[in-house]
């Protein structure tokens, strides 16, 4: 991050649009304030252009005064029973990050590049709770009851736009020591904050993930007393946090805190099931818990998609359903694959997270995910390939991903031989994607054609007729031909005592 003084910061503030909204608020003789993420970004040098202005006094008269100011290039949305106002714009001059005036004097200059700008106008406010709501009684306030009611110190920061103070931070909770120490902290007591607005909880776990923070030690005690509360909110909110602690690049660290505090145990109970180790005769199974994060942080090295990273967090949710002790053979998670693929739409059901191909991809990847491992655990044959990518279909490379994430063996030989077999995995899909793409889609003799053959109806029959051509077919015992494949229906057929 960066220390900046008043006057550094007024230098960074020096955009059009900053001065438009010092004149607006100016001219209508009110206190204005830049506050939060915006703020905080500026320390820790990352882009924003979503900008909170916290007005003493009415927001919205700010924001029509900068509406008249930046004509047809600006649009306003008020919503008057909140008391804010947003202004969204774009044109010359509304460029943030990026602008050309940032390059460095050896580097080659750059067109600005344009972004839309949102600039959120409210009133400062105080705010007070009842307990079975995080909707907040709201009455005016001065600038320090507003950064009261804030959620972290970091997030508390305020640099004043009028004339006479532009580029004045205001920072009453030394939000700037905790950004330099790496803390997440509460303005104010925090069983309060969290009691009077649970969704703060994840929003702290979430920050400490995104940012590589650590949760200040009361702060993160409260966050272990008030835990239940968590209860009051609805899925979708708490599923927008938990997505983001999802796409951080190490989205271990959430989950970790989420657990040790009492959280995921209300949120995922799932997933805590699989925090334990049981012994028995002197043989351990390992910890899935540990195990499952291992696996998504591994995804997330790669850049993986959410709905990758959901499916690495729950691809051994089945485990503890599944598990049994077999005097020969120990521990055992038999089918906990496809036990998990079922669990996972009660979850996503649960977390509102969407019931749509989103959904069936993960269950896809969850039941699938033991697949490629049994593969490389054995003799790579093209038969065992050419199964997996007819079952897998377009989202073979993202399975492939998931389960070299899945090797998390301590034994390096095992892990190596395991490795050097998914390679081997790897360069039979891609040739058997150039030389038997079509043949692979279906058998060329399809159920329609059985039925009117056979004079059948939709049955069990036709099933099975199907069945035993796509597999002669899958495992290249016959080519997706008509003439082979035509004998080879008369021979199951008349095994069934069927007749053409």
């Amino acid at each position: 991050m960066r220390n900046l003084s008043d006057a550094e910061l007024a230098q960074l503030l020096d955009k059009d649009i900053f001065h438009q909204i010092s004149d607006a608020a100016d001219q209508l003789g009110m206190e204005c304030y830049v506050v939060g993420g915006y703020v905080r970004d500026l320390f820790l040098e990352r882009p924003s252009n979503d900008i909170d202005v916290v007005v003493v006094g009415s927001g919205i008269r700010i924001a029509e005064e900068l509406k008249n100011r930046l004509g047809r290039k600006a649009h306003l949305s008020v919503f008057r029973n909140f008391g804010t106002a947003q202004v969204k714009i774009v044109g010359d001059g509304c460029w943030m990050k990026g602008d050309s005036d940032n390059n460095c004097d050896h580097q080659k200059p750059t067109p600005p590049t344009q972004h839309p700008i949102e600039v959120e106008f409210v009133g400062a406010r105080r705010e007070s709770y009842s307990h079975d709501s995080r909707k907040p009684i709201v009455e005016d306030g001065t600038l320090q009851d507003d950064q009261n009611r804030r959620d972290f110190t970091i997030n508390a920061m305020a640099i004043c736009l009028n004339k006479d103070r532009f580029g004045e931070l205001v920072d009453p909770f030394d939000g700037l020591y905790d950004l330099e120490d790496g803390i997440i902290r509460t303005p104010l007591d925090p069983d309060i904050t969290f009691s009077d607005d649970p969704l703060r909880m994840m929003r702290c776990v979430r920050f400490a993930t995104q940012l590589r923070f650590y949760i200040d030690e009361e702060t993160f005690e409260a966050l272990g007393r008030n835990a239940e509360r968590i209860k009051i909110i609805s899925g979708e909110r708490i599923q927008e946090e938990l997505n983001k602690i999802m796409m951080a690049p190490q989205p271990s660290r959430g989950l970790v805190d989420l657990q040790r505090c009492g959280l995921l145990q209300i949120i995922l109970p799932e997933l805590c099931a699989l925090d334990i180790v049981e012994t028995r005769n002197g043989k351990a199974h390992k910890n899935n818990f540990y195990h499952t994060l291992e696996v998504l942080d591994n995804v997330a090295k790669n850049d993986a998609s959410l709905w990758l990273r959901w499916s690495a967090l729950l691809h051994d949710i089945g485990k503890p359903r599944s598990k049994r002790w077999e005097p020969l053979q120990g521990w055992t998670f038999h089918n906990h694959n496809f036990i998990g693929a079922k669990m996972v739409a009660d979850i996503f059901r649960r977390l509102k997270l969407p019931m749509d191909a989103k959904m069936k991809y993960v269950q896809k990847m969850v039941d699938l995910h033991m697949r490629p491992i049994v593969i490389a655990d054995e003799e790579v044959t093209d038969s065992a390939v050419r199964r997996l990518m007819n079952d897998a279909g377009d989202d073979i490379d993202d399975l492939m991903m998931l389960c070299e994430a899945d090797i998390t063996s301590k034994n390096q030989v095992r892990k190596a031989k395991f490795l050097d077999n998914f390679r081997i995995v790897r360069e039979k899909l891609a040739d058997l994607k150039v030389r038997d793409y079509k043949r692979l889609l279906q058998p060329v003799i399809d159920g329609n054609e059985i039925m009117e053959m056979f004079h059948l109806t939709p049955c069990r029959e036709v099933g099975e007729l199907k069945k035993a051509l796509k597999d002669a077919v899958l495992d290249n015992r016959v080519p997706n031909e008509r003439e082979p494949l035509m004998e080879l229906l008369m021979e199951k057929a008349k095994e069934m005592g069927l007749r053409p």
